[in-house]
């Protein structure tokens, strides 16, 4: 009997594991998941867009729109800032991230600081935002590399059953 061909690449498993993580956002517009993996293909993070601990999802904001303070933005942390956060290691330094969207500006400053290498992301769908651009330059200037993941499959299936 010869081994199963149709296994999971490590891109495919970490961007699988970043979009499972993005289900347990409570945002009702937009579920983003992160996934922090060693150059030793070990999962180091795991993180998702909500609000910090002690903040109630059901008393803080959900809005996009309105008055700042009415809004969710100046409260919700990013998957990616989460996934560090929630990491096992300090020392982030030659890892890699999973993340379903190209990060703003702000998470990118905090994967460089901590020694993130690579940012592998499914969507670029705010390239043409201010944040996005930033984000790009800062990359580029501290050599962190960026990829696209091009799924080669359409769908992974999760069965409990």
């Amino acid at each position: 009997m010869n081994k199963r061909t149709d296994y999971l690449s490590w891109d495919e498993y970490f961007m699988a594991v970043a979009l499972l993580s993005g289900l347990r956002s409570k945002d009702p517009n937009t579920q983003v998941g992160a996934c922090v993996a060693s150059a030793a293909n070990k999962i180091i993070g795991v993180g998702y867009n909500g609000f910090p601990w002690g903040c109630s999802d059901d008393e803080f904001p959900w809005n996009r729109e309105g008055n700042y303070l009415d809004t969710k933005y100046p409260y919700v942390c990013h998957a990616e800032l989460n996934a560090i956060l929630n990491s096992t290691a300090r020392d982030l330094h030659d890892c890699r991230i999973y993340v379903a969207l190209f990060p703003c500006n702000e998470c990118s400053k905090v994967m460089i600081q901590s020694g993130i290498r690579e940012v592998i992301y499914l969507s670029d769908k705010y390239s043409d935002t201010d944040s996005v651009r930033a984000a790009k330059i800062m990359f580029e200037k501290s050599g962190v590399r960026c990829r696209q993941f091009v799924p080669e499959r359409e769908s992974i299936l999760v069965s409990f059953l």
